[in-house]
């Protein structure tokens, strides 16, 4: 798939002593773990975006700051790029290493560091899990908002990389609006915190540059993540819809209301089905579309809101509406939801999630227009969204081993990416670009933005060291792809050129 480009890059690098380079990092850190053989690197050589993999030269994992900063300097002092990872939960290929780099892994950064209940702050290393800081928050009466699916494995580290969010993200805000502050070191082993333990700090707003920089500006090695106190009262309403259209404007119904649900989910008949084959949620397998409605806060609010809703989702032709009895029916119905993924991985033998946002208004049209790509391509779509925020996940079924589907699913999915951007709006929510998307963002920016990006890349990286090949197109790829032209005939920061 042509977002896969290892080679290029590789035959780039400059060929690396691996004994040379394994002796460097011992002299520096003698208690440091580094992997060679080909078994013990084999479960690295790919993230979440599994069908694509690439062997990396070595793999470390440090437990302490001083190794990781003497992993990188030795990495910068020999030009050998870095590619940083946490749980490899990841599903755009930003986490796959290359074969002439190093792949620095921090999960034994596991620790959580302190909470301080009174200021609603959590100090975590970066390869806690997300759903851990909300489990050591909770004898507190507290927890951590953004809950992407897979909170179970991923890591806070790699949601920073990758402004993870969330079913809950709606209300509450994504990773970026839930990060206080974060540690890191720079390319040269300099350590440097961005943000405060305060709502705000003066000068550039560094930190929030850095979160979805996808390792590409600096290696996390402490975050501060705002803890807010649980809600008094959860009410979710499941909404059924005949047609996937009326399910889409209900969305904007709710919102243009002025209710901001604690999150607002759908999905269509393919994902319903799935899940309720998987997990047994009480999903109704005949609608065409349903939609989870979380409503939070005060009791009070919480009923009044609910019977608002309740009217729209009406008025917008519901066919049915249940409201979860009980704290165990809405977990259930939320557990349907988290496990649409793994749900759909059991009715095809490979799926391609995508990731894309669009302005609310919008959903009804592309709901049609992705079901007429979907017959273009002869492949099956399931779509699951977080609705309320308009980032949307279409999972694209095919079978790998027969030939051609694989394209077609590349080819498909970037043209769901193209139709995002036609409408208003991004190639990427919370999933980030990796190597996944990166031709489409040469159909997002223009040539001078990307320019820019460059610049920010260079400040922190001016050797392309750390996770090359990125989230960040060259013109040239950009001029292949045949999205535009190179802006001035060449890059403005020709040591990035080869990257």
């Amino acid at each position: 798939m042509s977002f896969i480009y290892d080679e290029a890059i590789d035959g780039l690098l400059q060929v690396v002593d691996r004994t040379e380079l394994v002796t460097a990092l011992r002299a520096r850190a003698p208690e440091l773990e580094i992997l060679t053989e080909r078994e013990d690197l084999r479960p690295f050589e790919c993230d979440g975006l599994a069908a694509y993999r690439t062997m990396p030269l070595l793999v470390v994992l440090p437990s302490t700051i001083d190794e990781v900063g003497a992993v990188i300097q030795v990495a910068a002092a020999r030009g050998v790029p870095l590619v940083t990872r946490g749980a490899g939960t990841g599903l755009s290929g930003g986490a796959m290493p290359l074969e002439k780099g190093i792949l620095l892994v921090m999960a034994k950064f596991s620790r959580i560091l302190s909470i301080d209940a009174d200021a609603g702050i959590a100090r975590v290393q970066p390869g806690v899990r997300n759903l851990a800081i909300s489990q050591a928050a909770a004898s507190y009466g507290l927890h951590y908002a953004p809950d992407p699916s897979s909170q179970i494995a991923c890591t806070i580290g790699g949601n920073v990389a990758e402004n993870a969010g969330g079913v809950h993200c709606l209300k509450y805000g994504l990773t970026v609006h839930n990060v206080l502050k974060v540690d890191i070191l720079t390319i040269e082993g300099e350590l440097l915190t961005l943000g405060s333990d305060a709502l705000d700090s003066a000068g550039f707003d560094l930190l929030a540059l850095f979160t979805g920089s996808e390792g590409m500006l600096g290696v996390i090695v402490e975050v501060a993540v705002k803890l807010l106190p649980k809600p008094s009262s959860v009410q979710v309403l499941m909404a059924s819809f005949d047609d996937a259209s009326k399910a889409g404007a209900a969305v904007a119904k709710i919102i243009g209301a002025g209710v901001i649900p604690g999150g607002l989910e759908m999905m269509d008949n393919l994902a319903i089905r799935a899940a309720e084959d998987f997990v047994h949620a009480g999903y109704p397998v005949d609608a065409q579309a349903i939609l989870l409605c979380e409503l939070d806060g005060v009791a009070s609010d919480v009923e009044e809101d609910a019977e608002r809703v309740a009217s729209l989702l009406h008025e917008a032709g519901a066919s049915e509406l249940r409201v979860a009895r009980d704290d165990i029916e809405r977990h259930r119905f939320w557990a349907g939801r988290k496990n649409a993924f793994p749900a759909v991985g059991r009715i095809s033998p490979d799926y391609y999630c995508m990731d894309g946002t669009i302005p609310r208004r919008e959903l009804p049209r592309v709901l049609k227009e992705i079901a007429a790509l979907s017959d273009e391509y002869e492949l099956q779509v399931a779509n699951v969204f977080h609705a309320g925020d308009g980032n949307m996940h279409p999972l694209i079924l095919f079978d790998a081993n027969r030939p051609g589907e694989m394209d077609r699913a590349e080819a498909l999915g970037g043209r769901i990416l193209e139709l995002c951007v036609e409408v208003g709006g991004s190639i990427t929510g919370e999933h980030g670009v990796g190597r996944e998307k990166i031709n489409q963002m040469c159909v997002q920016f223009k040539g001078e933005e990307i320019d820019y990006f460059h610049a920010i890349k260079a400040a922190f990286d001016p050797s392309g060291l750390l996770n090359p090949g990125k989230n960040i197109p060259t013109l040239a790829r950009c001029a292949e792809f045949g999205a535009m032209h190179i802006h001035r005939g060449h890059l403005p920061f020709p040591e990035l050129e080869r990257f």
